[in-house]
């Protein structure tokens, strides 16, 4: 019988975990699910390349969009990183003109996408998480 895979970590930067815990909860299982994908290697159908930087190119931080009562949720993670998955921001989109992500909304998710990168290198780098 086949082994499961096996399930990368989730690392919250920031805010995201609270953020995320605070919308409804038929958003947080479509995003729960979808991040749970990331964590077992796959991508949610929903999970989108994140464009609005230089920094974001290819496909290793995706954005996760779900709506819900007229409003929409996002979700921002990375599999930049071997081995783990972290949630960069959480956030409901505010403006209703356009799809772009405001650049307030980028600018957190650089500044985050930094921190990931940081605990990284103190706490994966090498293949395996070190003790704290």
């Amino acid at each position: 019988m086949p082994s499961a895979a096996p399930t990368k970590p989730a690392e919250f930067v920031g805010t995201a975990e609270d953020d995320l815990a605070t919308f409804p909860n038929d958003v947080k299982s479509v995003l729960g699910f979808a991040l749970f994908q990331a964590q077992i290697g796959g991508r949610h159908r929903r999970a989108k390349p994140l464009r609005g930087h230089k920094e974001f190119k290819g496909a290793s931080v995706l954005e996760i969009v779900d709506d819900f009562d007229g409003d929409t949720y996002r979700a921002v993670y990375t599999v930049r990183f071997a081995g783990v998955v972290y949630v960069l921001h959480a956030f409901q989109k505010k403006s209703k003109s356009g799809i772009e992500t405001p650049k307030s909304e980028i600018d957190i998710v650089k500044a985050r996408l930094a921190r990931a990168k940081e605990h990284y290198d103190e706490n994966y780098a090498g293949g395996e998480k070190l003790s704290n």
